[in-house]
């Protein structure tokens, strides 16, 4: 099977094929009838680029909403020590996947320069407790909020933002709140309410307008995402370049085969169908990457669990999870479909001494570095589940910058459209959600 191979990562889904794993895996004729019924569905990708009729396969070349979120950011970072991000789901998962780029939530894992920018937080789950302390131990008078709802009407974070008013009042701050806070929100429509921007227009807030047409777990290339990749230092101009990449080669590809997203599609879908898939896990081997999990997880089960379609996505972080997940990967039912994304490490980080490791009863380690180490593990893992009869497809990365995250979040994001189209579903919708939000309003109007 021919390895599709982008500008910035390589994958292979040798490990799914029979050739690998036996009769688990996909025959080359199997994989590519699914294939073959990708090719009308690449074709109206590339017609809705060409049309501009799907807004996420242009947003990467756009530049202008950048100067403006670029503008504002700088205006309201003047004297910041901590900036919050309020919003949920895909309002957050994918500013924290960038932003954890930069080394965000990895304990010392920041660079000299990352130290010298205000601070960043992200409050994505509503818990009362957590809110509370939270804000209790800001300094408000240097804290800035940004704030992201595409309706403007999401109660979580409708809550949260009320209640960071309410204490930056309390705290004398009320003159302040144009200067402490900052709004990213669809335009204002005749006839549709939108709270949050009724609410910042009330108090003189600065808002930047959200996409209309890129929303929730594909925004991460909108000023949604990019700005907390700004805020921590990077440079959004080459997150977008590296998801341009992935675009062009779908333009150029000759068929679904020679399309990395689109053969990660098919894959996908033919292992569920043909060989009864049913829970997909993504373990990249890099501390930087673990949100890159956690927003893969929404992005697939809120894109594709719909109509009775659709497998479950789990989250991993090897080596981590080697000691707590991997046994059910590998001697558990045979539903799991395990994708492993490797950063080069080799002879990176501190070096094993090797007296000490004698010592320790680990001479394997002996004069090694812990890059070598999780290299290994990297390696083994994939060879361990080929040769337990599992399917595992491998992403390798030699440079994780901005350019390759970006690329990787591309990909995702078109992988999960096509394996949508593949299934007959509409990836952009999630019906079944809004009766929740329905009833969580009529039982706060009831005093619940």
């Amino acid at each position: 099977m021919a390895v599709a191979r982008p500008a910035y990562y390589r994958q292979s889904v040798a490990g799914c094929m029979e050739e690998a794993i036996g009769g688990y895996g996909l025959s080359d004729r199997s994989l590519n009838a699914y294939l073959d019924r990708l090719t009308p569905h690449l074709d109206t990708l590339r017609a809705d680029y060409a049309n501009a009729t799907l807004p996420l396969l242009r947003i990467a070349q756009d530049r202008d909403d950048l100067t403006a979120a670029r503008a504002a950011l700088d205006k309201l970072s003047h004297g910041a020590g901590m900036i919050v991000f309020f919003g949920t789901g895909g309002s957050s998962l994918g500013g924290q996947t960038l932003a954890q780029l930069a080394g965000w939530s990895i304990p010392g894992g920041a660079p000299p320069a990352q130290r010298t920018r205000p601070r960043t937080r992200f409050y994505d789950n509503l818990d009362p407790f957590t809110l509370a302390d939270g804000l209790g131990a800001l300094d408000l008078a240097k804290t800035r909020f940004i704030v992201t709802s595409k309706s403007g009407g999401t109660a979580e974070t409708l809550a949260q933002v009320i209640v960071a008013i309410s204490a930056v009042k309390d705290a004398g701050l009320e003159d302040q709140i144009p200067n402490l806070f900052l709004g990213i929100t669809e335009p204002g429509k005749p006839g549709k309410a939108n709270g949050l921007r009724e609410l910042f227009s009330s108090l003189g807030v600065p808002m930047l307008d959200h996409h209309t047409g890129i929303g929730g777990r594909f925004s991460c290339l909108t000023n949604v995402g990019l700005m907390p990749a700004m805020a921590r230092g990077l440079d959004p101009v080459a997150v977008r370049e590296g998801a341009d990449s992935v675009v062009q080669t779908m333009l150029m590809a000759a068929s679904p085969a020679d399309f990395a997203p689109a053969l990660g599609a098919a894959t996908a879908v033919a292992l569920s169908k043909e060989r009864g898939i049913r829970t997909l896990v993504m373990m990249p081997y890099n501390d930087r990457l673990s949100r890159l999990s956690a927003w893969f997880v929404q992005l697939w089960a809120e894109s594709l669990g719909k109509n009775g379609e659709g497998t479950s996505p789990i989250a991993a972080l090897g080596p981590l999870d080697q000691h707590s997940q991997l046994q059910l990967y590998m001697d558990g039912p045979r539903e799991h479909y395990l994708t492993v994304l490797r950063v080069a490490c080799a002879g990176k980080g501190g070096r094993i001494d090797p007296g000490l490791a004698r010592r320790a009863g680990a001479d394997f380690m002996a004069g090694r570095t812990v890059g070598d180490v999780v290299a290994a593990q990297s390696r083994a893992v994939p060879e361990a589940l080929a040769q337990a009869g599992r399917p595992v497809r491998t992403f390798d990365v030699d440079r994780l910058d901005e350019k390759t995250l970006g690329s990787l979040l591309m990909h995702f994001m078109i992988e999960t459209i096509l394996a949508g189209r593949l299934l007959g579903l509409d990836p952009f919708d999630q019906p079944a959600v809004e009766l929740a939000k329905i009833l969580t309003r009529e039982r706060l109007k009831a005093g619940a």
